[in-house]
């Protein structure tokens, strides 16, 4: 799989400087954890799931989350693991089918992960691991001993994504000492921890606050704190951080207008359809696009979706452009080592070799998974070229 392979060939062409990379389930987990972009949630109830992951796959989602957990009612949690099992088969089953996302099962209680991982039997090969929810020092190490003893029993690599959204992590009283504590677990499972993703309506719930559709979650201050401290204590670019995805966000289908004069200018709409136009409008979400923008200033790469109208938003806007590219590339040059300032080739910034280091390399592996725009390519190319019709 790769993103945007869900598009022509020669479009990708004309849209990328430097196409991105393709990659498997069994690829580095760096490059995986990099890799997720909008993951998509659905519940694991649904009936026709195999159906809906193929769809969702040959329109550029390329992780999704089969949720046992909140979005499923309690009294459907065996209905959902047996739906999951029955529907893991059935895309076992399909020779020639193409291949599905990453596929992570979010479970409630850590004894589900060695059971499910039996039931799906030799399917598991499709499984690339699970979501642990409200994880905390003493709710976690349980769940991760179980990914570890599933992963052992089956034979098959599994991945943890832990969720933080307990309120211990968000009350300030307690917030520090319960980073530190899941910092010593999931370090403790380093090789098995593939992201760390927030649980921000879980926070919000915890004083009753809802952030309106034209609002990010960096306009509510107390969840802007907890991300802040969380990228603080946990995504460190010195080799001790990890992977924090940024938060899901609610709403869809609002009707927006910040793309609709740039519309008219992308050479992708170019002799196309009225409705497309009228669809790519509906996709340009105003909050969730500030809202990606602040997930990646502040640190964050890919992010929780709940809906697949969001997923090629965040693509989009995780591509790298051709002028981040250039300043990344410049700085890494084996013959900047020694550090030192240079103008940018775009001679509109200047580039510190040491200070800017981190960010560079971290700029090239989001190049290599997401691809490098040609200098004329911006977000609404991608965004018009990558609506797939229904």
């Amino acid at each position: 799989m790769r993103h945007f392979g869900h598009i022509a060939p020669e479009v990708r062409q004309r849209l990328f400087h430097q196409e991105p990379c393709e990659f498997t389930a069994d690829s580095p987990a760096r490059l995986l954890s990099a890799a997720l972009g909008a993951t998509l949630y659905s519940p694991a109830t649904r009936p026709w799931l195999a159906d809906d992951i193929l769809k969702q796959a040959g329109r550029g989602v390329v992780s999704m989350v089969l949720c046992l957990e909140d979005s499923i009612d309690d009294a459907d949690v065996a209905a959902g693991e047996e739906n999951l099992v029955r529907q893991f088969a059935d895309l076992a089953g399909r020779p020639g089918a193409a291949e599905p996302p990453l596929l992570f099962i979010r479970v409630r209680t850590p004894e589900q992960i060695p059971d499910l991982t039996r039931r799906l039997g030799p399917a598991v090969r499709l499984l690339s691991g699970f979501v642990l929810p409200k994880f905390t020092v003493e709710r976690g190490m349980p769940f991760l001993e179980a990914v570890a003893a599933a992963e052992a029993s089956s034979g098959r690599r599994l991945f943890a994504m832990p969720v933080l959204e307990s309120p211990e992590l968000l009350y300030r009283e307690s917030r520090v000492e319960t980073l530190e504590g899941i910092f010593r677990v999931v370090d403790k499972y380093r090789e098995r921890v593939l992201a760390l993703r927030l649980g921000v309506t879980d926070f919000c719930s915890s004083y009753g606050l809802r952030r309106a559709p034209d609002m990010t979650a960096y306009d509510v201050q107390i969840v802007a704190s907890v991300i802040a401290d969380v990228v603080n204590m946990l995504g460190r670019a010195d080799g001790s951080g990890f992977t924090v995805t940024g938060p899901v966000w609610e709403y869809f289908r609002v009707q927006e207008r910040m793309f609709k004069p740039q519309l008219r200018r992308s050479p992708f709409l170019e002799g196309q359809a009225e409705e497309l136009r009228e669809r790519l409008i509906e996709h340009a979400m105003d909050g969730l696009l500030r809202e990606i923008s602040l997930d990646q200033a502040n640190g964050l790469l890919g992010k929780t979706c709940i809906h697949p109208s969001h997923v090629l938003p965040v693509h989009a806007l995780s591509v790298v452009s051709h002028e981040e590219f250039s300043d990344a590339q410049d700085i890494l040059r084996p013959e900047r080592g020694g550090g030192g300032v240079l103008r940018s080739a775009y001679t509109n910034k200047m580039n510190e070799v040491k200070p800017h280091r981190a960010w560079a390399e971290r700029t090239l592996l989001r190049a290599e998974v997401f691809g490098v725009a040609h200098e004329d390519i911006g977000f609404v190319d991608l965004l018009a070229a990558g609506i797939v019709p229904t």
